[in-house]
């Protein structure tokens, strides 16, 4: 029988899935220290004490971003026995942001490159030993768990009313009807001979929440993976722009420190030139954008989360593409990292993840090399990772937007292990598992106590036919945008991967709506939030559940699951609906803020994110120190000289902020 979509059990997209990832303890001074055995050879990723800030810095001034030595003597000495021809920060200089940078301690971690003939573990033990240096680890390349070259089939147009549902969709997008994930009546055929297994509400809760808000514009969603393809006629209308930025044009227009960087940023390449394209490209990152932002009632395709309503002059979500993976290639840990801070420093709230290192629990057998087993040695392994992740989570939104903070949302794994893999279970992440479309565990998800929500997923060994040629398209898995080949379409994939974007699409929309009600809240408690109005479903985890793995092969063995193991480790159904109810009478409203400028700076403010309309003037006492313009709606004030005034603000009431326009912050010279 002929493919008609794309089938993957996905992702994990990353970490060290079924590669060799033993490592190699290096004890010093009673401190183990691990080194993958993939480690890339002459290089080595080092934080200095804050002592050495000073000089570092001078070095850097000196010699414009990049050096060959530190100007520290001791550390040199060691770099010239290393043979070392390059020494720069990890995180390039955004001066718009390199106060809380420091702060952060994100300045002090520098790439060593050296001559790779020397043994990475002696010249870890070498750097270890000096008392300037304060953390040492590899850097090693991202890997995928599926085969990115494992053929690709789209969805046959012909095709589009299988899997339908009788739900009464809010919009008109063309295969609307195949997204049982958004809002599931139980009637969706998954199987050849009518059959169905699909149980109504197992679903994000979408109908309800869509009433109430389709998305905002001003909410952007960072998505670590494969390029999204921003051309997709079905995302192109949700992708984020960074206005003043132009490919190919060969400048830093904003200053943050990446050339050209008009919808993101390619991490593999160090180029602003993102491609779906390459050989080996899968689409994966375009299919998780679909389930975020789609764009909504636009008579094409599918439909997003969070995607707006185009009918109705309604714009959604915004997606920002960090590519992670081109084709046969990968981003290294030291990119991966300048990709979370990028997100954090360029508007993103949300990242979506769906990738990860393997399961601590995953099984050899099955060819899965476990990964980090606890936070502890996570964040020893990789603690560039995990402080980059921090900042993420603590440095991004506003003190006066939606949200102070960013969701880190990552997938649980796909190693069918009773543990979620590593970032998804640091605690202060969202870790996802996935459902099939009857409230069971998907059979290859992961689940631990670790896990805080649950989506759907699909689950082809459990919905499909033994010993049938794949036909996905009747099976229950998750349908979305696509690309293959360079063209854009869409088709199924499945997985934890397919599950995370649907949590990243709820928030979004809760975000969304948040900022029309003009809520703030910080991450933690819409993390709380998120969880508290998700749906409790162990009520289903009873019994056993039986599927096939690689269910498509004659000699498939039917493999059963106990359903009681599931409970307390697969968190809560996240449920939009319930979600966006709940908001109105949470968090705090926002406040028209103080304001902090640099001189010959300005910043805009829309007056509707704090519950006012119709503004009639706005006046600054002193005006040789700033302006203010009122268009409509809009405020902008703009920084002269040093001082401080008052800003009145005349609406529905009279506002007054204070306006300070200083040189330096925190006397370190940077603002």
């Amino acid at each position: 029988m002929k493919r008609t979509l794309i089938f993957a059990t996905l992702l994990f997209a990353a970490g060290c899935v079924k590669d060799n990832l033993d490592i190699t303890p290096i004890e010093q001074d009673n401190t183990a220290m691990v080194i993958p055995v993939d480690a890339n050879l002459g290089e080595v990723i080092i934080k200095f004490k804050p002592e050495m800030e000073d000089i570092l810095d001078q070095t850097m001034t000196r010699s414009g971003g990049e050096a060959t030595r530190s100007g520290i003597p001791s550390t040199d000495e060691v770099l010239d026995i290393l043979g070392a021809y390059s020494f720069e920060r990890v995180f390039p200089v955004d001066p718009r942001h390199e106060e809380r940078t420091r702060e952060a301690g994100l300045h002090l971690w520098y790439i060593v490159r050296f001559d790779e003939s020397e043994n990475i573990g002696e010249a870890f033990a070498r750097i270890s030993k000096l008392g300037e240096v304060d953390k040492v680890q590899c850097n090693r390349q991202l890997k995928r768990a599926y085969n990115p070259l494992s053929e690709a089939h789209i969805v046959e147009p012909t095709r589009a009313g299988s899997m339908a549902t009788t739900t009464d969709w809010p919009f008109n997008d063309e295969y609307i009807s195949r997204q049982w994930c958004y809002a599931n009546d139980g009637t969706a055929v998954f199987n050849a001979d009518g059959r169905t297994k699909a149980k109504a509400g197992c679903d994000a809760g979408c109908l309800e929440a869509w009433e109430l808000s389709t998305g905002d514009e001003e909410i952007i969603v960072a998505v670590m993976d494969e390029a999204v393809m921003w051309s997709h006629p079905d995302l192109e209308a949700n992708i984020w722009i960074n206005e003043g930025e132009e490919l190919h044009a060969g400048k830093d227009a904003d200053g943050n420190g990446y050339k050209d960087d008009k919808y993101g940023y390619n991490f593999v390449r160090n180029t602003a030139v993102t491609s779906w394209t390459s050989n080996g490209s899968t689409g994966h990152g375009t299919h998780v954008a679909g389930t975020i932002a789609a764009v909504n009632n636009n008579e094409i395709g599918c439909a997003g989360i969070a995607g707006g309503d185009y009918a109705n002059g309604k714009g959604g979500v915004k997606i920002m593409t960090l590519q992670l993976f081109d084709g046969m290639n990968s981003a290294s840990l030291a990119s991966e990292a300048r990709a979370m801070k990028y997100a954090a420093d360029n508007g993103a709230v949300i990242l979506q993840c769906s990738w990860g290192y393997n399961s601590a629990k995953s099984n050899l057998i099955m060819g899965y090399t476990p990964g980090p087993a606890t936070e502890e040695e996570w964040a020893a392994t990789y603690p560039l990772e995990k402080e980059a992740l921090d900042y993420f989570i603590h440095k991004a939104g506003s003190k006066n937007g939606v949200i102070n903070g960013g969701l880190a949302i990552f997938a649980s794994g796909n190693e069918y292990a009773a543990q979620s893999s590593f970032p998804a279970a640091y605690s202060k992440c969202i870790s996802v598992a996935a459902v099939a479309a009857d409230y069971t565990p998907a059979s290859y998800s992961n689940y631990g106590s670790e896990v805080l929500l649950c989506a759907p997923g699909g689950d082809l060994e459990y919905h499909g036919e033994v010993g049938e040629e794949d036909n996905q398209d009747i099976q229950g898995a998750i349908f979305s945008t696509l690309v293959v080949n360079g063209e854009a379409c869409y088709g199924y994939y499945e997985g934890t991967s397919m599950a995370c974007p649907h949590v990243s699409g709820v928030a979004a929309l809760g975000l969304s709506y948040a900022k029309q009600q003009g809520r703030h809240f910080t991450s933690e408690e819409f993390k709380a939030l998120m969880y508290s109005t998700g749906r409790d479903i162990e009520e289903y985890f009873e019994g056993e559940k039986t599927y096939y793995m690689r269910h498509n092969s004659a000699g498939a063995t039917p493999i059963k699951l106990n359903l009681a193991e599931y409970k307390g480790k697969m968190g809560r159904l996240v449920d939009a609906g319930a979600l966006l109810k709940a908001i109105e009478g949470s968090g705090r409203p926002m406040r028209l803020p103080n304001i902090l400028l640099a001189p010959e700076c300005s910043t805009t403010l829309t007056l509707s994110n704090y519950n006012i309309v119709d503004a009639e003037s706005a006046k600054v006492a002193n005006t040789a120190i700033a302006e203010a313009k009122l268009e409509g709606n809009t405020l902008t004030v703009t920084a002269k000289s040093v001082g401080q005034t008052t800003l009145t603000l005349e609406a529905d009431k009279s506002y007054s902020v204070t306006v300070t326009v200083r040189e330096s912050a925190n006397d370190n010279g940077w603002l």
